[in-house]
């Protein structure tokens, strides 16, 4: 079996330690686990470069974007490095997306004015960075999906969408709204708490061909990873997510549907290429 961690951070912060190649140690931790590939979505302009490197390194893939969390400090001037980026390396096999991109309504400043619209410029100008370049995308979607639906909509209506729905938490009508535009759902750890009964039951009942699997890492980790507030109180650490952990979150997902655990890897790497074609090149 072979696994694809369709969203993963491995540049982040919490991946790096001084002088001590940790991120090198997680993937190869995480290919005997049987991850076979991650793709690292870049979240601003100044982690561009190191993205493309680590993915080079590693021997993943990359996106380019700038995530809806960043664009309260992002310019225009941005959108242009995005543009200038997307331009040079598009044949690049590596470069599967643009993202991780979107609208973030959890988080209040965001959701309100002016945040609110710079998001939603933002979002649109890269899905039409998406469309010139020919390439899919990767989507944030926290509270916000039926906004982030419109714009789609508002942006592709010509044509198909290929990508990914990250971290997909939204009710059954959304989901089958994003599989209808082209999109694929990403789900990782939150499927594994019993308490997420919407969820769980979206990830047993959604058709096979419209999901995938992340970790988010080092996000979002799994219930056994995950400290509760009075836990962390009494001493517990909070356990890192990465992408070796992408195995036991599948194995959640494959007992919720009733099927072995090898037909959900065929099925989710065979999905995870639909929604990210240039990954089929770099799966061989």
């Amino acid at each position: 079996m072979r696994w694809i961690d369709t969203h993963c951070h491995l540049d982040a912060p919490e991946f790096c330690e001084p002088n001590r190649p940790l991120a090198l140690e997680i993937r190869a931790q995480a290919a005997i686990n049987g991850v076979a590939h991650c793709v690292i979505p870049a979240v601003e302009a100044a982690n561009f470069d190191s993205v493309r490197e680590l993915a080079a390194a590693l021997g993943d893939s990359y996106c380019l974007g700038i995530h809806p969390l960043f664009v309260q400090g992002s310019t225009d001037q941005d959108l242009k490095i995005l543009d200038d980026q997307l331009a040079r390396h598009q044949a690049d096999p590596r470069l599967v997306a643009v993202g991780e991109i979107g609208l973030d309504y959890f988080v209040p400043e965001l959701a309100q004015s002016p945040l609110r619209e710079k998001q939603e410029y933002f979002y649109r100008e890269q899905l039409k960075l998406a469309r010139k370049y020919q390439l899919p995308v990767v989507l944030h979607v926290r509270r916000s999906a039926d906004r982030v639906l419109k714009h789609l909509r508002d942006t592709g209506a010509a044509a198909p969408w290929r990508g990914i729905a990250h971290a997909f938490n939204g009710s059954e009508v959304q989901a089958q709204a994003f599989i209808k535009l082209g999109l694929k759902l990403g789900f990782g750890g939150a499927v594994t708490f019993e308490r997420a009964t919407q969820l769980r039951m979206l990830a047993k009942n959604l058709p096979l061909q419209s999901i995938v699997l992340e970790t988010d890492a080092p996000d979002i980790p799994p219930h056994w990873l995950y400290a509760t507030a009075q836990e962390r109180r009494l001493g517990s650490v909070q356990g890192r997510n990465a992408p070796g952990e992408l195995p036991g979150i599948a194995a959640v997902v494959a007992a919720l549907r009733e099927i072995p655990v090898d037909a959900l890897a065929q099925a989710t790497t065979r999905n995870a290429c639909d929604a990210l074609p240039k990954l089929a090149s770099l799966l061989v």
